[in-house]
C-alpha cells in the first residue's frame, strides 16, 4: 500500500502520493490502477514516468494514447488544453491533482479526449478570455469534479429535488442499486484528506448504459458530452461523504440534518410587474 512507501528525497512534490488511503471505498475502483503507478512514481520520484509506464502496459492506441510530459514542456502562455491537443502530450506536475488526472486519462481515454476535443475547439472560436463561457465552464466542472451516477428513477428525482434525508434515509436501501464513478480529478485529490462538506458534481448517466461495462461507459459519455447539453450545467450537487457506507458518521439520521452540508433547494420565484396605465 502507497502509504508504506517512503520516498527516498524529501521534497518531492509527488511525495504526498503515500498518503492515498486505497481501502476507502472512494478509492476502491482506482486501487488496480492507482497503487502501483502511485508505488512507482515514489519509487522513481516522478509521476509523468509512472503514468507513461502505467501507459505502456495498458497498451492504449490510436487516438486514446497520450504521453505524460514535464510541466515545464509546456510553453509559456501555451494553453494548456490547446496543447494537450496538438501535441497529444499532458503536461504533469508531482503531485496528487495531475496524478489522478493522469489515472483519468487511462481508464476513460476516449472521454477525456473527448473533453479536451470540446476545451480547444472552445479554445479556438472565443480565444482564451477572463472568464471562460458556459461551455469551457461546464468542461472544466465534469472535468475536475464530477461524479458519474447510475441510479433508479426515485434515487435521481430525490437528488434533483434535494430532498436529502428521502434520499439518504427513506430510499436508503436503493442504494445498493446506485453505480458511482468518481471521474473529476480534483475531487479525488480532495479526497485523499477527507471532510464533510466536500461536494460533486453529478452527471446523470442514462439508465440503458451499463455502468459496470467501464468501455461501454466511456464510448456513451463521448457521444453524450456534447456543448449544447454542457452549456445548461446538466449537475446536481452532492455532499460525497454522505453516500451510505462511506463515511462512518453518516449511519446516523441526524448527519443529514446539518443544513450548512445538506442545503435545500432554492426555490425559484417569478417576478410578474404589473404596468398601470396612466
Amino acid at each position: 500500500m502507497a502509504r508504506d512507501l517512503s520516498p527516498k528525497t524529501e521534497g518531492f512534490a509527488g511525495a504526498v502520493l503515500a498518503e492515498i488511503d486505497w481501502a476507502q471505498p472512494w478509492f476502491a475502483p482506482w486501487r488496480e490502477l492507482g497503487e502501483p503507478t502511485a508505488h512507482r512514481a515514489l519509487q522513481h520520484e516522478n509521476v509523468a514516468e509512472a503514468l507513461n509506464t502505467t501507459r505502456a502496459g495498458l497498451a492504449l492506441g490510436g487516438v486514446s494514447d497520450v504521453k505524460f510530459v514535464p510541466q515545464s514542456a509546456l510553453p509559456e502562455g501555451r494553453a494548456y488544453e490547446d496543447f494537450i491537443f496538438k501535441t497529444a502530450q499532458v503536461p504533469t506536475r508531482d503531485g496528487l491533482h495531475d496524478f489522478f488526472n493522469g489515472l483519468c486519462w487511462h481508464r476513460f481515454p476516449l472521454a477525456k479526449r473527448r473533453l479536451n476535443q470540446l476545451q480547444a475547439a472552445e479554445i479556438d472560436a472565443q480565444g482564451i478570455r477572463h472568464t471562460r463561457g458556459p461551455v469551457r465552464d461546464a468542461l472544466t466542472l465534469f472535468d475536475e469534479n464530477v461524479i458519474l451516477m447510475h441510479a433508479p428513477d426515485a434515487v435521481w428525482a430525490a437528488l434533483q429535488a434535494r430532498d436529502w434525508l428521502k434520499l439518504f434515509v427513506d430510499l436508503r436501501e436503493q442504494w445498493q442499486h446506485v453505480h458511482l464513478v468518481l471521474f473529476g480529478h480534483a475531487l479525488l485529490e480532495k479526497l485523499v484528506t477527507p471532510y464533510k462538506s466536500i461536494t460533486a458534481h453529478v452527471y446523470h448517466v442514462a439508465n440503458a448504459v451499463n455502468p459496470h461495462d467501464e468501455a461501454a461507459l466511456d464510448a456513451w459519455l463521448v457521444q453524450d458530452l456534447q456543448p449544447a447539453k454542457l452549456a445548461t450545467k446538466p449537475y446536481e450537487p452532492l455532499p460525497i461523504l454522505g453516500v451510505p457506507n462511506w463515511w462512518p458518521d453518516n449511519a446516523e439520521r441526524a448527519y443529514y440534518e446539518d443544513v450548512n452540508v445538506f442545503r435545500p433547494k432554492r426555490e425559484v420565484v417569478a417576478k410578474t410587474s404589473q404596468t398601470t396605465a396612466t
